[in-house]
């Protein structure tokens, strides 16, 4: 019962700084000019967000690191390895994806960091992240838990690290595109992540690892306050390379990469239809989808905002459950 206490003290905690944080920074945003640049290519819905202030990321980037201080502070969670990396991670993909904002708003246009320098940084982020992680004491492993499988897979298994890491976050940065979407797919993926961490207990500072699972949700739950249709807020890539990085961070710590595929279901199939758009018009001069990524198409087809939101997010709910009951049973 500790745990659960803990775990429910750790998001009521962030919950209240995030929508603080929020009530103080999104007037600064606003004030600062930080808004959001649109596609030309959107529906004319979205022309109304023109405006609306982005790089709301920090919201619950600021109050997750906040609550994590303070309960290691008050000695309610235990400083290790395990969380370093998680947060160094996070930190990191935050970075990146704040100068990438900050650009795009001193451009006042779409044009942040360039394709090339922004995997750059993302890949040696991952690649730091390697180096913490073996430097750790950990094996290059590839487990498939419910066959009992340990598979060596040598130093593959560092481009496959980087790969987990530069997709998780590339996924989320696609995703974010309609209000509250990748903010309410993060808290479910990040609930199922806490439950898994929890049940990982070979790994040292497996339930600090699980605490900031749920900080990390209420921080999210307070900065969807603000970001559910009509958003007041955008979490821009300050926010969505940030949640994916510490997506792929603690599969990979927890020894559970491949179930990212389930956790992050809507991720990936959003993250696959932009893909496939990109290669087949290369091929064709012809779009596969309307639009890419698919939760546009859905606006093409003339569905309502909020009708893609629920649908997706319920796919996504079912996606967590058969990971959770795979990662924490089977």
């Amino acid at each position: 019962m500790l745990i659960l206490t803990k775990s429910a003290l750790a998001l009521m905690t962030s919950f209240l700084l995030a929508t603080t944080t929020a009530l103080i920074c999104i007037p600064m945003l606003r004030k600062l000019k930080a808004r959001q640049s649109l596609s030309i290519y959107l529906e004319d819905a979205h022309r109304k967000k023109q405006g609306t202030p982005t790089m709301g990321g920090i919201i619950f980037v600021t109050s997750t690191f906040l609550t994590v201080f303070l309960l290691l502070f008050t000695s309610k969670m235990q400083f290790t390895n395990s969380l370093f990396i998680v947060l160094f991670t996070f930190l990191g993909y935050f970075l990146i994806g704040f100068i990438d904002d900050f650009l795009i708003i001193k451009r006042h246009n779409n044009k942040g960091l360039t394709e090339g320098l922004k995997m750059g940084m993302q890949i040696l982020i991952a690649t730091i992240f390697f180096y913490l992680f073996m430097k750790d004491g950990n094996e290059p492993l590839l487990w498939i838990h419910c066959l009992g499988i340990k598979w060596d897979i040598g130093w593959f298994y560092g481009l496959f690290i980087l790969f987990v890491l530069v997709a998780c976050s590339n996924a989320v940065n696609l995703t974010d595109g309609l209000d509250g979407l990748a903010g309410g797919l993060s808290v479910i993926v990040l609930l199922a992540l806490g439950i898994i961490s929890y049940g990982s207990d070979w790994l040292a500072g497996y339930k600090e690892i699980s605490l900031f699972c749920f900080i990390l949700v209420g921080a999210i739950l307070g900065f969807l306050v603000f970001n559910i249709s009509p958003a007041k807020v955008f979490m821009g890539d300050t926010g969505s390379l940030a949640l994916g990085g510490v997506f792929g961070a603690i599969a990979i710590l927890t020894r559970h990469e491949l179930l990212l595929v389930l956790l992050m279901i809507v991720f990936v199939v959003e993250t696959i239809s932009v893909i496939l758009q990109r290669y087949y018009y290369k091929l064709t001069k012809k779009r596969l989808f309307p639009m890419a990524p698919l939760h546009h198409s859905f606006e093409k087809k003339g569905w309502e905002e909020r009708d893609i939101v629920k649908l997706f997010l319920v796919i996504g709910l079912i996606g967590a459950l058969l990971a959770i009951i795979y990662g924490a049973y089977l």
